[in-house]
């Protein structure tokens, strides 16, 4: 994928992405940040940051959550950026991760 393709599938997955999380940061308790292309999740109790940002030259969506690196990569057939890992979406990843955190069932 060009890096025009892969900033365009980005942009759009993460403002997706950043407008469910700012639904279920009403319910759970959590900020929610979208600037620069990077999507921020920062929580009060416990205290916590979560990062979502593109990685151009690899053409990947990483998530820095729970001390860990989670790197996504766009799946053609699904039409969305997945872990490979586990074939988790940005969505179902961000809800395990943040639910982990908060010791709680999230929905993102």
């Amino acid at each position: 994928m060009d890096a025009q393709l892969f900033k365009r599938r980005a942009d759009e997955a993460l403002e997706d992405l950043s407008q469910s999380l700012i639904v279920a940061g009403e319910n759970h308790g959590f900020d929610v940040d979208f600037q620069n292309g990077a999507l921020t999740v920062e929580f009060e109790e416990p205290p916590g940051k979560f990062v979502v940002s593109p990685n151009s030259p690899v053409s990947q969506i990483w998530v820095s959550a729970l001390s860990k690196s989670f790197k996504l990569d766009w799946n053609e057939e699904e039409h969305m950026f997945v872990f490979p890992d586990t074939g988790e979406s940005l969505h179902l990843l961000l809800a395990k991760v943040i639910g982990t955190h908060l010791g709680t069932d999230v929905f993102v």
